[in-house]
């Protein structure tokens, strides 16, 4: 059984790494937006205009996801103790 402080520590570094995965992919979507959709639209054939909005969907879903699975209970654990 995983006692409260434990699992408090456990979202904090999953909030800390999943912000850093965020910040990573969107550092690399703005720099190199050109050589990336490219890749993407032969990949999974779809025009290059076509793919700029599925990464605003992608990031803004995984912020969210962010959000909800991992800063809002580290924050409600952190206010518990």
């Amino acid at each position: 059984m995983i006692d409260i402080n434990t699992l408090t520590v456990f979202l904090g570094w999953c909030s800390v790494i999943n912000i850093g995965v965020l910040l990573f992919s969107t550092i690399m979507l703005v720099l190199m937006k050109g050589p990336i959709s490219r890749i993407h639209s032969k990949l999974f054939s779809v025009r290059q205009d076509d793919i700029v909005p599925v990464y605003f969907q992608y990031l803004g879903s995984y912020k969210i996801a962010i959000f909800i699975f991992n800063l809002v209970p580290y924050i409600a654990l952190k206010v518990m103790t």
